[in-house]
């Protein structure tokens, strides 16, 4: 989203869902303050055509699960024309198993400071900074658009809760933690490039046999996978194996 997509019909469309599909208990004057500092995009299309005679645009959706560890996948996601990213992207020391390039790099406010505070013994010290890379926010509230403002405008963060969000359709929205749920951050950077792409190839994605791995790959220990209320990984599970059988991406599922 940026600044040419926010009017008054766009707001009464969507303040009746809540994060990150619309702006349930944003306020709106502050939302509109954040989103007119994003400028349009110079190029109409998004991504642009490969030169190779098939012009079919190959992309790499990288998750940090733990079977890409001595997966030795590197060179094969960097041979993608766009490659997709999330979160705690550890990549010193780990280029043989998720390659170096970064051409999108998905992450909230939460998830992109929380990373940078977390791993910064494996060398994360910095998100992506490849050249021509795009960053995309997932909003999952008010205060998301609050860091996105002060980010653009080089000031502090005003004070204010932290609310959280919601996507892909699981029953956790007909219970008590309605209001919590949300695809993880993996889910949208896939569905992204599943929207955008000709070809996509999904790579540390949860599969059916996830116990078997490390929860990340840069883990230097075996940690069990934890699911939380605020994820359907068992959702995820399913929706990536259907759109694999269904040959509509590639999911890449162990050796």
């Amino acid at each position: 989203m940026h600044k040419e997509h926010f009017n008054d019909e766009e707001w009464k469309r969507l303040e009746h869902f809540n994060p990150p599909y619309g702006w349930m208990g944003t306020n709106y004057t502050e939302v509109k303050q954040a989103v007119e500092l994003i400028p349009g995009l110079k190029e109409q299309t998004v991504l642009l055509s490969p030169k190779r005679n098939d012009g079919c645009i190959r992309c790499a959706a990288v998750g940090n699960g733990g079977i890409l560890n001595g997966s030795r996948k590197g060179a094969e996601i960097d041979s993608h024309d766009y490659i997709f990213r999330v979160n705690g992207a550890v990549i010193k020391g780990f280029e043989d198993d998720v390659g170096v390039r970064t051409s999108f790099y998905v992450h909230t406010a939460q998830t992109m400071l929380s990373s940078l505070w977390g791993y910064q013994e494996l060398g994360f010290t910095n998100v992506p900074m490849d050249k021509e890379i795009k960053y995309i926010m997932v909003t999952e509230g008010m205060r998301d658009y609050q860091w996105l403002r002060a980010l653009l405008l080089n000031t502090t963060v005003s004070r204010g809760p932290y609310l959280k969000m919601r996507f892909l359709k699981s029953k956790t929205v007909e219970g008590i933690d309605w209001a919590i749920y949300r695809p993880t951050t993996g889910a949208f950077a896939l569905l992204l490039a599943l929207h955008l792409c000709d070809v996509v190839d999904a790579y540390g994605y949860i599969t059916e046999d996830y116990a078997k791995y490390p929860n990340h790959y840069y883990d230097k220990t075996k940690t069990e996978t934890e699911f939380y209320d605020n994820h359907d990984f068992g959702l995820e599970i399913k929706e990536w194996k259907k759109l694999h059988d269904s040959k509509l991406m590639n999911l890449y599922q162990g050796r």
